[in-house]
Parts: C-alpha cells; sequence; structure tokens
C-alpha cells in the first residue's frame, strides 16, 4: 500500500471492486531489473497486466516486450515501441497472426515443434526463432504445465528444421514458473540450453541468444529475494555454463515487475455459518475467481489481506466471491485468518494484485462488470 494508493481510495466515489495500480512502483521495479541485470534486455510480459498505461511508462523507459497475440503486439506499437523491441513468445500461434505480427514488422518468434517453424518459415520468411525448452519448475509457487516446451533433446532437431527453411536459429528459451522464489532455479535451465548450444555447434548451427523467461515474483506472504539476488545469481549460472562466451540475453517480467505496484479494494458482502457448531465461518466478497482473482486456483497464490479491524482476535474462514458458481471459491483448503469482529460492508484491500488481474476478469458472468482498474 502506497501513501498515492491510499489518498486515491480515500477520495474515490463507491463504485464496487476495483484495482488501483501506482505506475511509479512500476517505474522502480523497471530501473531495478535493468541495473540487476545491465546486460539483459528487459521484455515485460505483456499478459501480466496489459493496461495502455503501463505499456507506455515502459516503452518510454526503453522496456522491450514479450507479446502473446497480436492484440497484444498492436497495444505495444500503440503505446510507442518499435516493432524491433517485440518478441512474438506464444508458442501457439496461428499462421495467419504470424502473418499479420510479420507485416507489423515483428521478427522474433517462439516455437517448440517442427510443425510451428513450418508456420513461421511460410508466414514470416527469414524470421528468428527460439526454441523453447521444458523446464521442471521446481520451487515455484504456479509451476507451468507440459504445453509449451520440448525437450532439450529435441530443441536441436527444432533449431536445425528452422535453419533448413531460411529461418535464423536464433536461440533457446525457457520458463522455471511463475512465482519462482528460488534464485538457483536458472542453474538447471541454463546446462540444458547449454547442452543444445554445443550441440548445435556439432551441427554447424550458430545460435546466439538465450530467453530467460520470467518466474520473477512478488512478495505476498513471504518474502522473497531481491531482483539483485536473482541477477548475480543467473549471472553466475551463465558464466558456469558458458564461460567467457555469454550469449545475448533477455528476460521477460511480468508478476515481478507490476504485482507489487497493485491493491484490491474489495467490499464484504456476507458473513455466514453452514451450521450453528461451524467454527469456521463463510466470508462472501463481491469480487472472486470470475472477477479477476483466477490464480487462487489450487489456492497457489495467497495473497495478503488487509482489513479495517486488523488487530482484532483472528479466526479461520473460507473466502469466497459472489457469483452462483459452486467453484468461485478462493481459499477452503486452507482456511484464511481473518477477524472474528468482520462485518458485512467492511471493505477489504488484497495487496500484490498488480498482475494477472484485471486481465483475467470476466467480462459479465452472473452480470458482474470487468474488474474496474486506475492507474495513478
Amino acid at each position: 500500500m502506497t501513501a498515492r494508493i491510499r489518498q486515491f481510495l480515500r477520495r474515490r466515489d463507491e463504485d464496487g471492486p476495483c484495482l488501483v495500480v501506482d505506475l511509479e512502483v512500476v517505474r522502480e521495479n523497471y530501473l531495478a531489473f535493468a541495473k540487476a541485470l545491465p546486460d539483459t534486455k528487459v521484455f515485460y510480459a505483456v499478459k501480466a497486466n496489459p493496461a495502455p498505461e503501463v505499456l507506455s511508462l515502459l516503452a518510454s523507459l526503453g522496456s522491450s516486450f514479450d507479446a502473446a497475440s497480436v492484440a497484444e503486439i498492436e497495444m505495444v506499437l500503440a503505446a510507442g515501441a518499435g516493432s524491433e523491441r517485440i518478441s512474438y513468445g506464444n508458442t501457439i500461434k496461428k499462421e495467419r497472426d504470424i502473418a499479420r505480427a510479420h507485416a507489423l514488422g515483428v521478427r522474433l518468434y517462439a516455437v517448440d515443434c517442427v510443425a510451428e517453424v513450418e508456420k513461421v518459415a511460410r508466414a514470416a520468411p527469414g524470421a528468428r526463432v527460439l526454441c523453447r525448452i521444458l523446464s521442471d519448475c521446481a520451487d515455484s509457487d504456479w509451476p507451468l504445465s507440459r504445453k509449451f516446451g520440448c525437450e532439450p533433446s529435441m530443441a536441436v532437431d527444432v533449431l536445425e528444421h528452422a535453419h533448413r527453411l531460411g529461418l535464423e536459429a536464433y536461440g533457446i528459451s525457457f520458463h522455471v514458473g511463475s512465482q519462482q522464489r528460488n534464485p538457483n532455479a536458472w542453474d538447471r535451465a541454463l546446462a540444458s540450453a547449454a547442452a543444445v548450444f554445443r550441440e548445435c555447434g556439432e551441427r554447424g548451427l550458430t545460435p546466439s541468444m538465450i530467453n530467460l523467461g520470467g518466474g520473477f515474483p512478488t512478495r505476498y506472504h513471504k518474502n522473497v529475494p531481491t531482483v539483485k539476488t536473482y541477477g548475480s545469481a543467473i549471472f553466475r549460472a551463465l558464466r558456469r555454463h558458458f564461460g567467457n562466451r555469454i550469449p545475448e540475453t533477455i528476460i521477460e517480467p511480468g508478476r515481478g515487475l507490476v504485482g507489487n505496484a497493485g491493491i484490491i479494494e474489495t467490499e464484504v458482502v456476507l458473513v455466514s455459518r453452514k451450521s450453528d457448531n461451524d467454527d469456521v465461518r463463510w466470508v462472501y466478497l463481491d469480487i472472486g475467481r470470475f472477477g479477476g482473482l483466477a490464480e487462487t486456483l489450487d489456492e497457489s497464490i495467497r495473497y495478503p489481506i488487509r482489513t479495517p479491524r486488523d488487530g482484532d482476535e483472528l479466526a479461520p474462514c473460507v473466502l469466497a466471491g459472489p457469483t452462483c458458481d459452486s467453484v468461485d471459491v478462493m481459499y477452503e483448503k486452507q482456511p484464511y485468518a481473518l477477524p472474528i469482529s468482520l462485518e458485512i460492508g467492511d471493505k477489504l484491500l488484497i495487496e500484490g494484485t498488480g498482475a494477472y488481474t484485471a486481465t483475467y476478469a470476466s467480462v459479465a458472468f452472473n452480470g458482474f462488470p470487468p474488474l474496474k482498474t486506475y492507474h495513478i
């Protein structure tokens, strides 16, 4: 909670739940990333928070951007960044979308199989491609599935095929898992990337880039290492596996760049129990999984919550959203401790919500409007 957000919430007219993002925090975070890895380009993961205000600020600071769709590419261009600062990082793309991105000037694409390479070769001839490899995502709070990437042993064949089709086999990408709290997690992935580079060299290919991906965390309930700590650990791993011939590198921070810049204000709609002798209350808010808190799925992300009654005696509760859907429950397996004195109408502040909230909110499920957002 910054003083700027506190002042904004005091003055705003009541209009339901809202997300407030302090752009000064985003600025400070970007500068911290740029300083922590000075030889690595920052490609902001647009999907984390694609608000025009965020994109325009980062564009003015010199950031590059990782886009997952043509729509995100167009948002970045509208924010003032040139196409040379955009990577089309989604490995699952329609051929016509690749062609549109190519027409807009995008020249860097992620792939993870031969079929995707062939689409890029047809729709974006001469483009650069990064082959994404699988990572185990150990120690991350939001592990990524096997949906993206291929086994490192397959990556060389993918890059060689790209080269044969006239594309530039530019390098490797990976992702160590979102909300990765272990700064040494990049070491294992870089060891795999180095092995791919060596085999590429044996086949006459000369890859020159590693996309280190995202995974940089924001603070929720637990402290996380500083960006500087991550930068130092990653640089040590690069030296360990590549010696003095460190390739060009980029990073794709999303959550770590905007997460701690945002606060959601929400209202308690109902406090109830399921039986007279039930010790666990149900607390229903006017925001839930469909209103922007999708990352509470499997209770993976546990947001810090402030109440106007902090300091009172606590007791466990189930936290749920307002919709008529039984999955609209945020925390039940691990009940959330909130003040016993909590009442209907109390305003709660959910911290660390600058990333993956408004962009996840449904358009009108149950008739509830999308989460209102303010960037100050």
